[in-house]
């Protein structure tokens, strides 16, 4: 699938690891392990399949967000968005859930 950042720093981080030493560096790794997930899938089906990010729906406020999880602490948190050429993944933020 097609992706795009939200942020100026997601965007860095994944071009340049630049901030990378925010994370711990499991974080890191796992965080390109995920983008590298996104970009060969075919659709959120694909992601589903991937077990151990336990992809999930989020509900309440964030009901039209998606998590992947980086490590027990980290989550990679995405929207599916679309446009002219189809579905494309927003990626949002790395969020500490503890």
């Amino acid at each position: 699938m097609r992706f795009h950042f939200k942020t100026k720093k997601l965007e860095e981080l994944y071009t340049s690891e630049k901030g990378s030493h925010k994370y711990e560096p499991e974080v890191i790794d796992s965080f390109f392990d995920a983008m590298a997930v996104i970009a060969a899938a075919r659709d959120e089906r694909d992601l589903y399949a991937q077990k151990g990010f336990h992809f999930e729906k989020l509900s309440g406020k964030r009901k039209h967000e998606y998590s992947l999880r980086l490590n027990r602490q980290f989550r990679l948190i995405i929207m599916l968005e679309k446009d002219k050429d189809g579905k494309y993944v927003l990626v949002i933020t790395i969020e500490d859930y503890h």
